[in-house]
């Protein structure tokens, strides 16, 4: 599935360095390509959708390092079942680290308990709502696929 089928904007970032009240980030990701075919990779062996419980979001960086001004990388949804990409798209990593940030402080100053997301992604075709996801993990990669434990969002308790 081709990554500009995609368009990603976010909701409720600014809080944490504005010092406002906490809001749950969102991030919608928005789907413009072949009827049918977002649908299919978001369907399970039961021909439901996938739950948030079988749904994994990460983020990997290109070539460059974390911190790079020209820093970008592949915003993913993948079937935690299978390991198939649900979808890929091109993002800013400054973007993506700035909405972990929001989400990982959601979670310390919101109180929210186990059974909360730390942040939401909305997922939609065409601007119509597909699914919404409520989600308290982000792994975040180096180009070569190490997991960045420091920028990535893990709930305490939780083993890789």
């Amino acid at each position: 599935m081709r990554r500009d089928y995609f368009e990603l904007t976010v909701e409720h970032v600014e809080w944490v360095e504005a010092g406002g009240d906490p809001n749950q980030p969102t991030v919608r990701i928005d789907f413009h390509g072949p009827e049918g075919l977002l649908e299919t990779r978001l369907t399970g062996p039961g021909d439901d959708l996938l739950s948030a419980a079988e749904t994994d979001v990460s983020y990997r960086f290109r070539d460059e390092s974390p911190g790079e001004e020209s820093a970008s990388g592949v915003v993913a949804v993948t079937n935690r079942v299978t390991g198939e990409f649900v979808l890929e798209l091109n993002e800013e990593a400054d973007d993506v680290l700035q909405f972990i940030r929001a989400a990982r402080e959601y979670g310390r100053d919101a109180d929210a308990d186990d059974s909360d997301g730390r942040y939401r992604v909305h997922i939609t075709i065409e601007s119509e709502s597909l699914i919404t996801y409520d989600k308290r993990t982000f792994l975040v990669y180096d180009a070569e696929g190490n997991l960045l434990r420091s920028e990535s969002l893990i709930p305490s308790g939780v083993e890789l």
